[in-house]
Order: structure tokens, then sequence, then C-alpha cells
């Protein structure tokens, strides 16, 4: 019989290219993949811990596990990587003894040695998170039938944001060699697939470490396109302050690099930017985007936003709202501030009351839904270029897709463009979705 893994995955596009590597890792080991955790002898949680509530969500699943080891009298090992075993290390298996393994985002390549070790008896529990300001060893990933592959250029974060546990858990940023990433967006492109994202925690401030070898984002984006494929380049995220001339010049010029750009506001308040150390200003933000949307018309501009961050007042909140109404972003993701545990703003004075944060959540959802629907009419009969993804969730009789902007595109066509480029001629636009026919 063979032996069976399960990688279960919580967070970021990074957790999800680190559980494509486990996979491949587990595929050389002689272990066939499941969903099932009943059917596996060894589960792993990929855990994220940006927010509070994603360390709840992954001890109530090793609740599940351990109930589940128990009928399988011990015959499961259980291992825990990613960001929360990297902040919570060796109290891990104080509070949770009947885990297996805990490593941390540096270590996923000692999990075949880890493992054997489990196995054989040799020891009883592995906890495995040092090395977090060293750069992880090289490992291979396994992305299935999927048409999208990912690359990590760069780990750790040097930012130190306010609200964030990210820069405490993944360490200080490292960047890839430049070659290392060349190597593997040529191998993605030979096995045909059509998207090819950049993963970072800062991604355009990807070789600020390497200046002695003169590699930075623009030089990388540059030599990417240069590969020979039917493909785009993807890249999330960005962080303004570092978004500069060069890499928006190499964006413009090149179309195979998408014109998806995820540009994190996080508050459109000088003041709130500085309590939550972001490195820019209301107004250098809104020149920056203006800027973008000139040299490159046809870019689609997405962010991130924080409602109800410390001692933000009405003023404040209101200048957030003035630059979701001067920028014209295509989709926000938007968010009441929550304490995060050993980060600066969760011992800030002047929390915002939840009952403000909410009403200050619900009127800036209500902006930008306005202005998603008057972005998308931009897209009205023109013809985009289409990845097809799969069937539409709701209408299986249409197709579902991306433009390169990652807007999405429903209409008729055969089963067999899945994972394919088309070109579809949009006839219909809604907030969130156009709509459109294919152009022969």
């Amino acid at each position: 019989m063979s032996k069976k893994a399960t990688i279960i995955t919580y967070g970021c596009q990074m957790n999800v290219n680190e559980s494509a590597k486990m996979k491949q890792m587990f595929q050389n080991m002689g272990y066939d993949m499941t969903d099932d955790i009943k059917e596996s002898d060894v589960v792993f949680l990929n855990t994220c811990t940006i927010r509070e509530g994603a360390a709840v969500k992954v001890y109530g699943k090793l609740g599940e596990l351990k109930t589940l080891k128990e009928k399988k009298n011990n015959n499961l090992i259980i291992g825990v990587t990613g960001c929360l075993a990297q902040e919570v290390r060796e109290d891990f298996i104080k509070k949770v003894p009947y885990v297996d393994l805990v490593l941390g985002n540096q270590n996923i390549a000692k999990i075949p040695d880890a493992l054997e070790k489990i196995q054989s008896g040799e020891i009883e529990h592995i906890v495995l998170v040092e090395d977090e300001d060293e750069l992880p060893k090289r490992v291979d990933a396994d992305f299935g039938d999927d048409s999208i592959a990912s690359i990590s250029i760069t780990y750790g974060c040097n930012n130190f944001c306010t609200f964030c546990i990210v820069p405490y858990v993944r360490g200080m940023e490292r960047s890839v060699p430049l070659r290392e990433i060349i190597y593997d967006v040529e191998q993605y492109a030979r096995k045909g697939y059509k998207e090819i994202l950049f993963l970072g925690q800062n991604v355009n401030s990807y070789g600020s470490d390497r200046l002695d070898m003169k590699e930075n984002f623009a030089l990388l984006l540059e030599e990417s396109v240069k590969v020979e494929g039917d493909f785009w380049i993807k890249y999330v995220s960005p962080h303004p302050k570092d978004f500069t001339d060069d890499v928006i010049d190499v964006i413009a010029k090149n179309p195979k690099i998408s014109r998806m750009l995820h540009l994190p506001l996080q508050s459109g308040s000088t003041k709130i930017l500085n309590a939550m150390s972001r490195g820019y200003t209301k107004e250098e933000f809104i020149t920056l985007a203006k800027k973008i949307k000139e040299k490159i018309p046809d870019i689609g501009i997405t962010t991130d936003i924080i409602v109800g961050f410390p001692g933000e007042t009405d003023e404040d909140f209101q200048d957030t709202m003035d630059v979701v109404n001067e920028v014209g972003f295509e989709n926000a993701f938007m968010f009441m501030y929550s304490k995060r545990t050993g980060t600066p703003a969760a011992i800030m004075e002047n929390q915002v009351d939840e009952n403000v944060k909410s009403e200050r959540l619900q009127q800036l959802m209500r902006l930008q839904n306005a202005k998603a629907k008057e972005e998308s009419t931009k897209y009205l009969d023109k013809i985009v270029k289409v990845l097809v993804e799969g069937p539409s969730r709701k209408n299986k009789e249409m197709l579902s897709g991306r433009t390169s902007s990652h807007k999405i595109v429903l209409f008729k066509g055969d089963k067999k463009l899945i994972g394919k480029f088309v070109n579809v001629r949009i006839e219909e636009t809604k907030t969130w979705t156009l709509y459109g026919k294919i152009e022969e």
C-alpha cells in the first residue's frame, strides 16, 4: 500500500509556493498526495500568523488531527511549518505535544531527513526554526496541472510596519540570485505555464542586499521577459516607497509584464502612515499612482486598506476616502484594524472603537464599489488577452479567465481552452466582472 501525505495551506501566496515545494519533496519520497486527512500517513499544516484569527484556525485543525492520530494508534505524523511555527518555535511542542515536527519557513528542505528520524524512532519531536536570516536552500516546486507557477524572489522584510509581524518571523530581507530566478522562469516557460508570479513581502526592493551585483527589480523584470515563451509575469506585492521610475519604464515597454499592480495604500492619512512606518505621504502615493497610470494607461491598480488604525480620527479616515476617490482602484482589500500581539501598534494608545471601525469600513466599501464599477467601464468594447482558468463557478456553460490586469472575464467557449490564452471582446461590464465573446 502506498504512503499518503496531505498538505493544508493557510495564508499568502508565499505559503502556496512553499506548499508546492513540499508537495514535490513528498512525491520524491514516494508519497501520493491526498486531500483526505483520514487516508494520510503524514499531515503538514503550512501556517500563517499575519492575524490572530489565523492561529486560531490552525489550533482548531490540530485538535481535529489529534483525535485522528488517537484513532490511528499514533500512526499519523503531524508537522507544522510556516510563519506560526517560526513564531511559536519550541513552545509549539509544549502547547500541542502530539505534533511531531515543527519547521520554520527556512527549513522545509530538511523535511525528508527530519521525517526519516521521526519514522525510525530516533527522536520523538523535531523543532527546526533557526537560520531565519539565511537564504533557504533551493527546492523545486510542483504546481500540478495549474497554468500558474510562482517563484519566491525575496524572503523576509526590512520594513517593520508597526501593524505587521512578518519581519519578526520571516527575518530580514534576502534576495535570490538573479540567475536562479531566470533559471526557474525558463523551466516553467518550457513546461508551458502561462503565468509566472514573482513573490516577496516587498518584491520591488529586490536586490537591496545585492547592490554589488547590480541586481534590482527593474533588471529582473527586463531579463525575465527575454525568456522565450507565451507567458506573462505577475508580481506581488510591491511597496509604494520603492516603486522607482526605472521599474515603471520597464513595465510600460513590455506587455509580457502583466498590467496587474497591487499597490498597498494602508491609509490615506499622512499622520497614520507615519504611525504605521510606511515611509510615504498621502500626496506621494497619489503622485505615484497618477504617474503609473499616465505611463501605463492599461494598468489595473488594486490596494490594501486598514480602517481604524490606532489614533485614526474622522479627518484621517476622510483622507483615506479622498485617496480612494482620486486614484480609482479597480479593487481593494479592506480590513478593520485588529491587534496583532508582538507588534508596536498593539500597544499604541487611542485604539479605535469597534463600532466606529465598522461604520468607517462600510462607508469605504460603498465608495470603493462605486469606483470599481466606474473603472470597469474602460474595458467596454476592448479586445483583451485572457488566461482561461476554467468553468465559471455560477454558470458551468461559461468559461472564466483573467486579464493581464487580473479582471475576471466570463465568456462562452470550449473547455479545451482551459490553461490557454484567448482574445475576448468585452461586451458588458459590471463592478467585478467583465462579459464578452472570443474574438477569432
